[in-house]
């Protein structure tokens, strides 16, 4: 039988099709699914964050759990209404305009989902404009922009201009990341969070929700 220890380390091992044997193994038993998401997968994979950001596990393994975390979600939602669904927070996240990676990107967004966070992942090549806009229509409350470019990074600047502009500022945290990226670019343009990686992105996005 399967249970929630089992499912999470399933998850911190990126056993795709165990998770997901577990996770409808679970669902059949009658077990509540949203117990299924945060005792079992959520778990897994704040355990896989906090194994990344102490270089115990690597970005490849991260991507794995995450990707298995992702079907057993995938499975569980059809089992409660979005409502239930338990969002710590909403964020935006894009690569700015002009800049086309995306893989440092992708694992921040596996890893805010998997610590439960609703995640708008607009994509690579953004501009400001879609950024606010998506803000906007999603009511989220954090802002989260990479750049892999210095070209780029001036675009980082012009989307904090635009939500103090629209009067978005005082509601919105915006956090930045990419390899041009340093803390002392995040203070200067007024960003409120600098991340070097992925779990630490998580972590400020968590504390600032708490």
């Amino acid at each position: 039988m399967a249970s929630f220890e089992s499912l999470a380390q399933s998850v911190i091992s990126g056993r795709e099709g165990q998770v997901k044997e577990q996770v409808q193994a679970l669902i059949d038993s009658g077990t509540n699914p949203l117990a299924i998401i945060t005792d079992g997968l959520i778990n897994g994979m704040n355990v896989v964050g906090a194994r990344f950001k102490v270089g115990d596990m690597f970005v490849p393994e991260v991507l794995r759990a995450a990707k298995a975390m992702s079907a057993g979600l995938a499975i569980v939602k059809p089992h409660i209404a979005d409502k239930d669904m338990p969002a710590t927070g909403t964020v935006v996240i894009g690569a700015v305009q002009g800049d086309l990676h995306d893989i440092g990107k992708n694992l921040v967004v596996m890893m805010l989902e998997g610590a439960g966070f609703k995640v708008i992942d607009l994509g690579i090549d953004i501009s400001t404009e879609k950024f606010i806009a998506a803000v906007k229509e999603h009511k989220a409350t954090i802002l989260a922009m990479a750049a892999l470019l210095t070209t780029t990074m001036p675009v980082m600047q012009h989307a904090i201009e635009l939500l103090t502009e629209e009067g978005l500022r005082d509601t919105v945290k915006v956090i930045i990341g990419g390899a041009p990226v340093t803390q002392d670019f995040a203070n200067q343009i007024g960003a409120d969070g600098y991340a070097s990686d992925a779990a630490i992105a998580v972590d400020i996005c968590k504390e600032w929700v708490a």
